[in-house]
């Protein structure tokens, strides 16, 4: 009998964690399935945990290599897999039971490629969000690409994932050797793909090691692991630059705001000389756009200042800083004809660094902040109560006006204010036309700087609507 689907385990040194892995796969609701596990030359118990689950499972299947590294042990698993789908797994991880129940019935539904879903990491034996794929799959979307979804940057694990095997083959995939194997190969996936379906659903349980040997991904701060995620990162941008153009400022930007970071960490630790580290970091900021570093949040753009001039004390320094806010940094005006915004960090303005002012401009980083909640009715009017300040500055603003719009009309709101950040408005039904709903528009003013937006609802975090009902036109009170 063909299996539905093959799913593929590479495994080396992790035997205080194969077994959990394995269980969790035995468990699946989905039973049309093998599992392909692919001994990479392991040296410890791994490879009897393994025999015994497949004396024990016939779905189960030992074939083995010498030590060549999982991108080659997943492709030996790949030609020993039958299934019409595919999926991967890492031994030192955990899938959820229904996970390949839920992908591969999308993916009989849709027609679609590939299909993924939400991530959680493993910590010490309680689940955390990924921070890798936070904010992925907020919004399950069926028979999408990543074109269109471009959120899906962020996805670039293949173990979260089920794949067409005619898709797999069609697409000539195949993993490249070296520790981030899988990174090109699922950008290469998602661009190639026709279709793919998001699910909402947690689909794969990510294990950070608490003890046995390191991860890979957990020496990633050492200077060869770091090489090897530079050649890993030129793959994709090759790939994109040639099949995706309109996706390279999204992934350069993903690259600054999540790979970098092993950068500075190993810079941090370097004792000795950090040269090759500062050269390595020039070579890879040689790799990305202009532009997405030009935009970058100014706090990075510091770090990246320091790092281009070789200033190991200096980008400690800041890094220290960074870690050391318990809340977000504020952002100050300096200037009074012309005002600018800037990051309140180290350095700024020090005579003997000289680091140009543009390094901390932070206006395009500031964002209005404006919720209304309450609204109460007194009788005769309803009362609005709520908060205007900015993201980031802590200072009054000055001025503040507030506006009901239901999309062709604006009403303006007499406003005043209520302590530091606190607004009060009131609103006569007999002025607004029809039911609604209204949505409440703000401008905030602040030293020459003007930001607009709506205003959220207090509780909700969502949009902010009010409608009027029949009865408040004439003044009546609640009906009892």
């Amino acid at each position: 009998m063909i299996p539905l689907l093959s799913v593929v385990v590479p495994f080396y040194n992790v035997e205080p964690y194969i077994t959990e892995c394995l269980k969790s796969l035995a468990a699946q609701t989905m039973d049309d399935m093998e599992v392909i596990l692919v001994d990479d030359g392991s040296v410890d118990g791994s490879r009897r945990v393994a025999e015994d689950f497949a004396a024990r499972d016939s779905r189960f299947v030992l074939v083995g290599q010498r030590n060549l590294g999982p991108g080659p042990a997943r492709n030996q698993g790949i030609r020993q897999a039958r299934g019409t789908y595919l999926a991967f797994a890492d031994s030192d991880d955990v899938v959820p039971s229904q996970a390949y129940e839920q992908l591969v019935g999308r993916l009989a539904e849709t027609g679609s490629d590939l299909a993924c879903g939400a991530v959680r990491r493993l910590v010490d034996g309680e689940l955390e969000e990924s921070i890798l794929h936070e904010k992925v799959f907020r919004r399950p979307e069926l028979c999408t690409h990543i074109t269109d979804k471009q959120v899906l940057i962020r996805d670039r694990t293949v173990w979260n994932k089920v794949y067409r095997r005619d898709f797999w083959e069609r697409a000539g995939l195949c993993f490249p050797s070296g520790i981030y194997e899988d990174v090109p190969v699922a950008m290469q996936a998602h661009v190639l793909a026709t279709g793919v379906d998001m699910l909402g659903e947690v689909v794969y349980h990510w294990r950070k090691r608490d003890d046995g040997e390191t991860s890979i991904t957990q020496r990633r701060s050492e200077l060869p692991n770091l090489r090897e995620r530079l050649a890993a990162i030129r793959a994709v941008r090759a790939f994109l630059d040639e099949r995706a153009p309109e996706l390279l400022d999204g992934f350069d930007s993903l690259v600054l705001e999540k790979d970098t970071v092993f950068l500075f960490q190993a810079l941090e630790q370097c004792e000795g000389d950090c040269g090759p580290l500062l050269e390595l970091g020039r070579s890879w900021m040689a790799e990305l756009g202009p532009h997405v570093l030009a935009t970058a949040p100014s706090l990075r753009r510091l770090e990246l200042h320091l790092l281009r001039r070789g200033l190991v004390r200096e980008l400690r320094a800041v890094r220290e800083f960074r870690r050391g806010r318990e809340e977000v940094t504020r952002v100050v005006p300096r200037g009074w004809r012309t005002t600018n915004w800037y990051g309140d960090y180290p350095f700024f303005r020090d005579r003997r660094l000289r680091v140009p002012d543009e390094v901390f401009d932070a206006r395009d980083e500031l964002k209005l902040i404006a919720r209304v909640d309450e609204c109460e009715w007194t009788g005769a009017e309803y009362r609005l109560s709520g908060y205007v300040g900015i993201h980031r500055v802590d200072r009054k603003v000055p001025k503040v006006g507030l506006w009901l719009s239901d999309g062709r009309r604006r009403i303006p709101l007499e406003t005043r204010r209520k302590g530091r950040y606190g607004v009060v408005a009131a609103v006569d039904p007999g002025r607004l036309e029809g039911d609604g709903p209204w949505r409440l528009q703000v401008r905030a003013e602040i030293r020459g700087l003007v930001l607009k937006g709506w205003a959220r609802d207090g509780e909700a975090n969502t949009a902010w609507r009010f409608t009027v009902p029949g009865w408040s036109r004439s003044g009546m009170d609640i009906p009892q």
